[in-house]
């Protein structure tokens, strides 16, 4: 079995925001039916991400961390882009760092989705915790349709 997990913050403030990107795109993956793998959007806050993910994998869920798939926001992609990696540090990326943490180990697969930068004086906390505008969230939806065919393809190998 494999795990698809997005990261995410709880409650309807931030459902909207770019750190949900995850959250998002595991709802597409949802809807494409992309065959035997568990879905999961977390329920604890992004920096924190880790802790809920250990359990997930502690209960068996994977038997193999190259089996898990954290999907999340990144600010080093611009909206519209999105990268399929193993084994990559955080970046600076809480959330992801937190899963590191809780799993002692960066061979897992991550799927980044871009939401660009701050552009003004926001600082990146600021930021991620907005909604995208319009264009953005036009683009990081595109870049979760065509990222989504990839996710089947990680889900068909072994």
């Amino acid at each position: 079995m494999k795990l698809i997990v997005g990261l995410g913050n709880p409650g309807t403030r931030y459902q909207k925001t770019r750190h949900n990107a995850g959250h998002w795109a595991v709802d597409v993956i949802k809807r494409h039916n992309v065959g035997q793998v568990k879905l999961h959007n977390t329920n604890i806050f992004m920096n924190e991400s880790g802790k809920e993910i250990r359990e997930l994998v502690g209960k068996s869920v994977v038997k193999d961390l190259k089996d898990l798939l954290v999907v999340h926001d990144d600010l080093d992609l611009e909206p519209g882009q999105w990268k399929l990696q193993f084994n990559r540090s955080s970046a600076g990326h809480k959330g992801v760092q937190s899963v590191i943490d809780e799993l002692e180990t960066q061979e897992f697969w991550r799927l980044r989705i871009g939401v660009g930068k701050p552009t003004d004086e926001k600082t990146a906390n600021e930021f991620v915790v907005e909604k995208p505008t319009s264009q953005e969230l036009k683009l990081i939806e595109q870049a979760i349709e065509e990222a989504t065919p990839r996710v089947q393809d990680w889900l068909e190998k072994d």
